[in-house]
């Protein structure tokens, strides 16, 4: 994985700041960039604002770099990646050539490896790695970027505590839980590993906005969690594997060890 030690933060903020607006100039090509990616065949809704995520894309290309996406990565039950660990990076791939077709500095994608949300869900640390590093592998082949979360996180000394955030919805607290009944087994009640993982949120995407400041969130959840992304980042809302579908991969069964029915 990525060095945190690497990343020059401060320098990136300071280079990258999503502040200008598109110039007479550069305004069609920004468009014609936007459109290549801002489509039905990769968004499963419509991104939570238009106008920032035109800025960011408009800013990235101002300076002739790639526009910079970042998006989790978790775990699931698996300690092995299976084909659809692989068909989202390949779909993340065709989302990336898509954007390269029409912008040639194309995309940069990252991958942050959620290790803080397996420990929590009860994933052995050993586990964990062992799938995350396997993913690393695979995004690396194809020109991605990864980090880990938790040492992501732990090079921050300029968070908001988590007590003083703003309390969950009952709904995100609902969505949270039922999802918590399924995947959940550290210690405690669904609920308590739901309010967990909210006040976990709350300060990792403070971490994210800081880290990688200039850079579009993609999501394979719907706006219905919005509260739980990045605060002054435009939120993409992507399908995972291909359209129709917006299932995690990491979630999903390996094809290969499926039982065939007798």
């Amino acid at each position: 994985m990525e060095s945190v030690a690497s990343i020059d933060l401060e320098t990136f903020r300071q280079r990258s700041s999503p502040l200008v607006q598109p110039s007479a100039e550069l305004e069609p090509k920004v468009a014609k960039t936007l459109q290549s990616f801002n489509t039905w065949a990769f968004k499963r809704e419509q991104p939570s604002d238009l106008v920032l995520l035109t800025r960011f894309v408009s800013q990235a290309m101002k300076l002739r770099e790639p526009i910079p996406f970042v998006l989790y990565w978790g775990k699931g039950p698996r300690a092995e990646v299976a084909s659809p660990d692989k068909d989202c990076l390949d779909y993340l791939a065709s989302f990336a050539a898509r954007i390269k077709s029409v912008y040639d500095q194309g995309a940069l994608i990252r991958l942050i490896l959620t290790d803080t949300h397996a420990a929590l869900n009860g994933h052995s640390a050993q586990e964990t790695a062992r799938y995350h590093g396997q993913i690393a592998a695979e995004a690396h082949m194809r020109g991605f970027e990864t980090y880990s979360l938790g040492e992501l996180t732990s090079a921050r000394i300029d968070l908001v505590p988590a007590e003083n955030c703003p309390p969950p919805s009952d709904t995100t607290l609902e969505q949270l839980a039922a999802s918590a009944s399924r995947w959940y087994r550290g210690g405690g009640t669904p609920e308590q590993g739901a309010r967990q993982y909210y006040m976990m949120n709350m300060m990792e995407r403070q971490v994210i906005e800081l880290s990688f400041p200039a850079s579009i969130f993609v999501t394979f959840n719907g706006r219905e969690q919005r509260e739980l992304f990045p605060e002054k980042l435009p939120i993409f809302y992507m399908y995972s594997l291909r359209r129709g579908t917006s299932v995690k991969p990491w979630f999903l069964p390996d094809p290969s060890t499926a039982r065939t029915p007798s």
